[in-house]
């Protein structure tokens, strides 16, 4: 529990709901008979969405324990007036009918299968909060950008790239910007390349040499004021002058 609370971890380690008592025999079969019946459910339920030209995709189904109420799953772009299949669907099954609206990240928690690394989805197996990612972390790490290569099941990017981002930013944070200058034993020179992951700083000395040096092993050189307030001052505009000359 330390852990996951000090790191600020996407995993669901809070309790929900409580126990009331052990599952019977009974309770056990009436599960399994849900379970099966639950497609013949969701047939009969997309069937009539398509008689009724309702531009929706029903994902899923399950019953409230006890079969007292069904709720169904559906995807669509917008919103969508479902009153008439509702009561179409609980006239069909005599019970009270649930529609809910969702989108491709919960659909991967819902069916999502093996991923390209081998595991089943994190969503389904143990995420529990869905953040945000960006294509920012993707560049961060030097993943492909190969958009088939790094989106999942729910054609979005991977969940797995919020992973790592924390520990990325970190050490970024730790290396020079590029073009800086810097001074090491062997001399000063310009950055132009940083390696995240190793903290190594690829260096171009006066001299047109090219070396690889540890972060540690090198200091900055703060830029002089006279270069400072020349980046900052605006060039001036040479066809402005000419009109006020005329």
């Amino acid at each position: 529990m330390e852990y996951f609370d000090e790191n600020d971890s996407d995993f669901s380690h809070g309790q929900a709901g409580k126990f009331v008592r052990y599952a019977t025999a009974a309770d056990i079969s009436e599960e399994r008979h849900l379970r099966i019946i639950v497609e013949e459910e969701m047939e009969c339920c997309r069937r009539f969405a398509k008689e009724m030209n309702l531009p929706m995709k029903i994902v899923d189904a399950e019953h409230v324990f006890g079969g007292e109420r069904i709720i169904f799953y559906f995807m669509s772009d917008g919103r969508v007036d479902f009153r008439e299949l509702v009561k179409r669907v609980a006239q069909e099954y005599q019970t009270r009918i649930e529609m809910r609206q969702i989108g491709s990240r919960d659909e991967a928690k819902l069916l999502g299968d093996v991923e390209s690394c081998g595991q089943e989805c994190c969503c389904r197996r143990f995420l529990k909060h869905l953040k945000p990612v960006n294509m920012r972390m993707a560049k961060m790490q030097k993943a492909t950008l190969d958009p088939a290569k790094i989106s999942g099941y729910c054609g979005r990017l991977k969940c797995c790239l919020r992973y790592e981002d924390k520990t990325y930013t970190e050490l970024k944070k730790k290396l020079p910007k590029k073009n800086a200058r810097v001074k090491t034993k062997s001399g000063k020179g310009r950055v132009v390349n940083t390696q995240i992951l190793t903290q190594l700083v690829m260096i171009e000395y006066e001299s047109g040499e090219r070396k690889a040096v540890g972060v540690d092993e090198l200091e900055i050189i703060p830029p002089s004021p006279a270069a400072d307030k020349k980046q900052k001052t605006p060039p001036k505009n040479k066809n402005k002058s000419k009109d006020d000359s005329k």
